[in-house]
């Protein structure tokens, strides 16, 4: 089994860390780059950085902070939030990031998928799928987009297995029923994209304790676990983290 990847999550508006529940109710986190190298010497084994209104306002992502996060991790570094096209995700991937991570746009333009795999290999295209549980279809999810403001009629299972077709190379799956409440991962969910694709999906949304991550990589068969919560605001390390896993036999880089 290969290592299984903590990774905590920044998402920044205005140029702060913020944390919210439900995509709602944005509480102040800390400045993006001071976090992004405290997890970076703290033995994160990635960083994700997600410009969460760039899509609203329709503008690109925070290229300058980009450079300034990259500058002082020392570890892979994603980054989302606006991207629209090919040519910012090359100017982000110069910028200093390995992955680049697509949503909105690629529900719009799916070949923007493909496009990205073709031109800068299938392991830096991330599609970062927002999914809540459909109340038409109890048993479904279904696709938002625009920072989960938007729903669509999408489902999030079969999108996650187009978008492996398509040329992504992960899967970081957000639960908006799960966000922020700290209640536990959505195992269901994650499990139901997990057995739908062959690439790495990374678990995101409801964090809150040790055993959650667990239940996210054993029950949910997620091969990486993303939080913010519980790390922002030091409720546990990422030390402590990796060696709970290690102590249930989960494979981790300690």
């Amino acid at each position: 089994m290969l290592a299984k990847r903590i990774i905590p999550c920044l998402d920044v508006k205005d140029n702060r860390v913020v944390k919210g529940i439900h995509f709602l109710n944005l509480r102040d986190a800390g400045d993006p780059v001071e976090l992004g190298a405290r997890y970076s010497e703290d033995g994160a084994d990635e960083l994700v950085f997600l410009d969460i209104t760039a899509t609203i306002r329709s503008r690109k992502t925070i290229v300058e902070l980009v450079e300034k996060v990259a500058e002082n991790v020392f570890i892979p570094f994603t980054v989302g939030g606006g991207i629209q096209t090919v040519e910012q995700m090359d100017e982000l991937l110069r910028s200093g990031a390995e992955k680049v991570s697509v949503n909105t746009a690629a529900v719009q333009n799916p070949n923007l998928i493909t496009e990205a795999a073709r031109r800068f290999g299938n392991q830096c295209v991330v599609l970062a799928i927002d999914a809540r549980r459909s109340k038409a279809k109890p048993d479904k999810w279904q696709v938002c987009v625009k920072a989960g403001s938007e729903p669509t009629d999408i489902d999030a299972v079969e999108w996650a297995a187009e978008g492996e077709r398509l040329g992504a190379g992960e899967i970081l799956l957000t639960s908006m029923d799960a966000d922020g409440t700290k209640a536990g991962y959505d195992i269901e969910l994650t499990k139901a994209v997990s057995d739908a694709v062959n690439i790495p999906v990374i678990a995101s949304g409801g964090a809150g304790k040790l055993e959650h991550l667990y239940e996210a990589i054993v029950d949910g068969r997620a091969d990486a676990v993303l939080m913010a919560s519980i790390t922002h605001f030091e409720n546990y390390t990422i030390n402590q983290m990796k060696e709970y896993l290690a102590g249930r036999g989960i494979p981790v880089n300690l």
